[in-house]
This record gives C-alpha cells, sequence and structure tokens, in this order.
C-alpha cells in the first residue's frame, strides 16, 4: 500500500476469480462495492483480459484502490497445487473439491512427469514477481509442493 499526499491511502483488494468468469455477484461485489469501484467496471476488464486462459481457471487478482475510487489491477498467474492437480488429473472428491493425499508421503493421489512440471514452471516463471529465478529453482519447489500433495513425479 503506498500513501498518497493528505494521508490518503491506497487499499488492496485479494481475489481469486475464474478467468472470464467475474460478475458483480459475491466476491467480487460485496468486496470491491465496500471500496468505493463499480464491480461492474472491473468485469469488463478483468474478463477482457482473460478471455483467451481456458474459462474457470482459478486466478488470483490484487486490485489496488486509490483514494479517489479508480482502480488497477494485476492478474497472477494460477496456483501451483490448481496446476498440479489440474495436471495429474486428481478427480473431484467428496463436497466437490479436489484434494491432495489424507496422509502426505504415504498416499499417492496421481503422477505428473517431469516435462509437466518444466511447463508449470514456464508458466510460473512468466509472472514478474518470480521471473528472477530459475527454472531449475521453481522445478524444484514445484517437485517438493508435489510429492507434499501426494502427486508422484515419473520420468
Amino acid at each position: 500500500m503506498a500513501k498518497r499526499s493528505a494521508g490518503a491511502v491506497d487499499q488492496m483488494v485479494k481475489l481469486i476469480v475464474g478467468a472470464g468468469k467475474a460478475s458483480p455477484s459475491p466476491p467480487v461485489g460485496p468486496a470491491l462495492g465496500s471500496k468505493g469501484i463499480k464491480s461492474m467496471d472491473f468485469c469488463k476488464e478483468f474478463n477482457a483480459r482473460t478471455a483467451h486462459i481456458n474459462p474457470d481457471t482459478p486466478l488470483p487478482v490484487r486490485v489496488i484502490v486509490r483514494p479517489d475510487r479508480s482502480f488497477h489491477f494485476d492478474v497472477r498467474t494460477p496456483q501451483t497445487s490448481w496446476l498440479l492437480l489440474n495436471t495429474a488429473e486428481v478427480p473431484e472428491s467428496k463436497g466437490g473439491k479436489r484434494r491432495g493425499a489424507q496422509k502426505p508421503g504415504h498416499e499417492t493421489v496421481g503422477t505428473v512427469s517431469l516435462k509437466h512440471v518444466y511447463e508449470i514452471a514456464k508458466i510460473k516463471q512468466s509472472e514478474h514477481r518470480l521471473s528472477g529465478l530459475s527454472l531449475e529453482s521453481l522445478c524444484r519447489s514445484i517437485i517438493y509442493q508435489a510429492k507434499s500433495m501426494g502427486i508422484a513425479i515419473v520420468a
């Protein structure tokens, strides 16, 4: 949050929205409406920016709201856990949400190839905040996260 003159402060709203599926209904509408932003303006711009991405891909978004009620937002890459579960084709469990192993390290819920790990690392490296990291270090962190979720890595 950057400070502005006369004590006014920018505010940040963090959301996870499906690609191309933003609508003024919850959670987008109430979160932005409470900051004085017209949620329809955000939804139109977000849907236009994410039209090229597979629908319903959950994308983290950071909306910066200025004191004059103008805003800008950054769309980030999907969470690594979602990419791994999607790649490993882990079936939906009870309650409609996919989950990793119930006993990590003891139970395998899916497999991912090293090629897929590399592709996920390339996706994550396209994000500005991770662009300084090497592909090797990103691959290692993805492998460790996969193992903790019960996803086996195969050659």
